[in-house]
């Protein structure tokens, strides 16, 4: 499912034209992304939490050349599924 396929599922769900749905779909993404960058977790119940991971420095080997390669620090997304979401999934 892409975003466009989530957009007329939303639509037809909620009775709402396509329009407003993917302006909700996009509304959401925004706010889940904006309490990210804020340092904030998003917890959907029954289906997982978002939140911002910090990832120390490293150093990588490339495995074509041998060569090591410097990794910068950097702040990563992660998502963790809810119980309910394991469940759906696998039951």
């Amino acid at each position: 499912m892409n975003k466009t396929d989530l957009v007329a599922a939303v639509a037809e769900d909620t009775q709402l034209t396509k329009d407003k749905a993917a302006a909700a779909v996009e509304s959401v993404i925004k706010h889940i992304q904006s309490a990210l960058v804020d340092g904030s977790e998003v917890r959907l119940p029954g289906f997982g939490t978002f939140k911002a991971v910090a990832r120390k420095a490293t150093t990588a080997r490339n495995p074509r050349t041998g060569e090591t390669v410097d990794v910068a620090a950097s702040t990563v997304p992660k998502f963790s599924a809810a119980k309910g979401l394991k469940e759906a999934l696998n039951g």
